[in-house]
C-alpha cells in the first residue's frame, strides 16, 4: 500500500485529502507544519508528500528544501498563491507538481496517482549502460544523472534532468509542446503548458551560456541544437 504524507496546518484540508486518499487505497499520515513534516520524513518512508506552502513554524518551501537534502520522495505543493514566481520557486526547490487552492480533491488524487506512477517507473529496470553526451564544455552523463559545464557540476531539479535529457537525446529534432509534456510528464499529466514553459526557463537558467542550445520554435515547441 502506497503511503501519503499530508502536511497542512488546516485540519479541514487534511481531512479532505485523507478521505479521498484512503478511498483510493492509500495509507495517509498527517503533519501540521513544516517542522513536523521534516521530523516524520526522517523516521518514515512515504511514496509522496502533499504539502501546503503557507504554514506556521516552517513554511512549505523551506520544508521542501530541507527534505530534499536527504530524500527524493515526490512532493506536490499546495498554495493559495498562483503567481508564476511561486511556481518557479517551488520547482527550483525540487517539488514535482504545484496545485493552486481551492483545488478539486479528485484532480489532486489523479495527480498523486500520476506522480507515483512515474516515480515508481523511474526506479525500476536494469542498471543503465554508460551514456555520455559532450558539446564544447557541456558534459551530460545520462546514467549518472550528472551535468557539468566546464568541469563544474550543474544542480538541477529531478524534472529539469528529465526534460533536459529528453531534449538532448532528441538533439536537432523539433519537439512540440504536446510531445514534451506527454514524454516528460506523461499522458496522464493534468497541468497545463505553462508548467513546461516554467521548466524551460529554469533549464535555461541552469545552463547559463549553453541556454542558447534550447531554441524556441514559435507556435510549435522547442529544439535542442548544437550548430
Amino acid at each position: 500500500m502506497s503511503r501519503i504524507l499530508v502536511v497542512d496546518d488546516e485540519y479541514r484540508i487534511r481531512q479532505i485529502i485523507r478521505k479521498y486518499g484512503e478511498f483510493e487505497g492509500y495509507e495517509v499520515e498527517e503533519a501540521v507544519d513544516g517542522m513536523q513534516a521534516i521530523e516524520v520524513c526522517r523516521k518514515e518512508q512515504f511514496d509522496i508528500i502533499i504539502m501546503d506552502v503557507m504554514m506556521p513554524e516552517l513554511d512549505g518551501f523551506s520544508a521542501c528544501r530541507e527534505i530534499r537534502k536527504f530524500s527524493q520522495t515526490p512532493i506536490i505543493m499546495l498554495s493559495a498563491r498562483g503567481e508564476e514566481y511561486d511556481k518557479i520557486h517551488g520547482f527550483e526547490l525540487g517539488s514535482d507538481d504545484y496545485i493552486v487552492k481551492p483545488f478539486s480533491p479528485k484532480e489532486l488524487m489523479m495527480r498523486v496517482n500520476a506522480v507515483i506512477k512515474r516515480s515508481s517507473g523511474n526506479s525500476q529496470g536494469d542498471e543503465p549502460k554508460k551514456e555520455i553526451f559532450k558539446y564544447e564544455g557541456l558534459n551530460v552523463d545520462f546514467s549518472a544523472r550528472i551535468v557539468t559545464i566546464d568541469g563544474k557540476r550543474v544542480d538541477m531539479t529531478p524534472k529539469e534532468y528529465e526534460l533536459f535529457f529528453y531534449m538532448v537525446r532528441n538533439k536537432g529534432l523539433a519537439l512540440t509542446r504536446e510531445k514534451l509534456i506527454s514524454e516528460v510528464w506523461g499522458y496522464d499529466f493534468f497541468g497545463d503548458e505553462r508548467t513546461l514553459d516554467t521548466h524551460i526557463k529554469l533549464l535555461r537558467k541552469s545552463l547559463g551560456d549553453y541556454s542558447r542550445c534550447i531554441v524556441t520554435l514559435r507556435g510549435v515547441g522547442y529544439r535542442f541544437e548544437t550548430v
